[in-house]
């Protein structure tokens, strides 16, 4: 995919010769269960210093097999895997989300869980990954796509920022003691 921005100011969606031509991106499936318990965990894992993230239960790789299996078996979502000469190098997941109830739209896209094995950065893998993600929203007639992420990661502000995302809210976390 090309890195160069539109007019606009934004980054294309565009093929180009620069992406990996060893990279295919397709749905997982249940056979990848192992595989997406071990991005998604390395994910978690890489942003150890978030509030959040960084609370981890001891037993979170059982748990997320179950809730990943649950994920990969739902028609509302899908992930999709990332992988170059047959091995997993980026994962993201995207949900058919209901909106608001007094607000438009009805429904929208979710992106999570976007995560890229650091050896495969800057060689077009989260693009490759963007692009099915958007085309999977296309396809339910959802015009719209939302995320969340760690506001700490300054690389990935600035490329969600690139690909069109704009801050809208912020989350915040007050504990209660």
């Amino acid at each position: 995919m090309t890195e160069q921005p539109a007019r606009d100011g934004r980054l294309s969606l565009e093929a180009d010769d620069r992406l990996d031509a060893g990279l295919t991106v397709r749905a997982a499936t249940m056979s990848d269960l192992a595989v997406v318990v071990e991005l998604r965990l390395a994910l978690l894992r890489e942003h150890a210093q978030n509030p959040i993230y960084r609370r981890l239960r001891p037993d979170a790789p059982a748990r997320a097999s179950r809730l990943f299996a649950a994920q990969l078996r739902c028609e509302r979502e899908v992930t999709f895997l990332a992988e170059a000469d047959g091995a997993a190098v980026g994962i993201l997941r995207c949900v058919a989300s209901a909106g608001l109830p007094l607000l438009f739209p009805a429904r929208h896209g979710y992106i999570s869980s976007v995560y890229v094995v650091p050896s495969a950065r800057r060689h077009g893998v989260l693009r490759a990954l963007f692009t099915a993600a958007i085309g999977w929203c296309r396809e339910r007639g959802l015009g719209e796509a939302r995320l969340h992420n760690a506001v700490e990661n300054e690389t990935a502000n600035a490329v969600w920022d690139a690909l069109g995302f704009r801050v809208v809210e912020h989350l915040r976390v007050c504990h209660l003691r």
